[in-house]
């Protein structure tokens, strides 16, 4: 039964620099969603009203009755919550009316990130979150790249929120064709390095013209961050989302070391790449 059962979404950092509304990549933080079916619900979680994003995507997608969720994904951090949250509603939707053995791929994926996406505005969180790994999308469509490294991100998190709707209203309509160039040579680059494996060039290739400065000169505790973490022996690092949050990639061997010279004014946690995207589990 359909109702046995609930979603696991993961958490999502996008842009990843260079690729702005396009790069995405699921991170190991998860929102549960379920059917509210008069069985106890999970000690954590809440039932949630009519007004919540993964309510609205699950009614958007069809969806009946009362539904319950928890989330370890913090809310207006850049960690793609509302991505993750509405991604989960649609496929909740989903396997109650299909069962909980549809499946999430080909037709009924791009199903389900149209719907996702109609809601989140742009693509890059809730295609992360949906497939995993790290993804691009763009007019409809998403591909998983290969990964060639097993990296620990690490996710600074400072106090404050960001406003994603906001912070895009500080950028400008227009870029330069060399700005433009810099960028997807850079996305290319991103790209290749990761699933070569070639860790030489991640720190020029996470770096961009389009985006980041513009938002970290408006979040200086980000920018502080940010010097850290690139002041140490990490990969690279780049403002996840529209931030505040910085993400780090690194050896896990050096994971921990790297985190404790990050700024005390936000919090640290060291996290991995899911690359399994939103999966249906059984309910214990």
């Amino acid at each position: 039964m359909s109702d046995s059962v609930f979603v696991r979404v993961p958490a999502s950092s996008a842009n990843l620099g260079p690729g702005f509304d396009v790069l995405g990549m699921a991170l190991s933080l998860y929102f549960d969603m379920g059917f509210d079916d008069g069985a106890p619900i999970p000690e954590r979680a809440k039932l949630l009203d009519e007004h919540h994003p993964a309510t609205i995507a699950f009614r958007l997608g069809g969806g009946t009755g009362g539904v319950w969720a928890q989330s370890e994904i913090p809310m207006g951090r850049g960690l793609g919550f509302s991505g993750a949250a509405r991604v989960a509603g649609v496929v909740l939707a989903h396997i109650q009316q299909n069962g909980a053995d549809a499946k999430l791929t080909g037709s009924a994926r791009r199903k389900l990130l149209q719907q996702s996406t109609e809601l989140e505005g742009h693509p890059d969180n809730v295609a992360a979150s949906l497939v995993g790994g790290v993804t691009a999308s763009a007019s409809g469509e998403v591909a998983q790249f290969p990964c060639a490294l097993e990296p620990a991100i690490i996710a600074w998190i400072p106090e404050t929120q960001t406003s994603t709707e906001k912070s895009r209203t500080t950028l400008s309509s227009t870029i330069s064709l060399a700005d433009a160039v810099v960028n997807i040579g850079h996305t290319a680059l991103l790209l290749g390095a990761l699933a070569t494996g070639d860790k030489t060039v991640l720190r020029v290739a996470t770096t961009e013209r389009i985006h980041q400065d513009i938002r970290l000169a408006n979040a200086p505790t980000s920018h502080e961050a940010l010097k850290a973490a690139l002041g140490t022996s990490a990969w690279c690092a780049w403002l996840s989302g529209s931030g505040p949050t910085v993400a780090v990639m690194c050896d896990k061997a050096e994971a921990n070391v790297i985190a404790a010279a990050l700024p005390t004014s936000g919090a640290t946690k060291i996290l991995s790449i899911d690359n399994h995207g939103a999966v249906v589990l059984p309910r214990k």
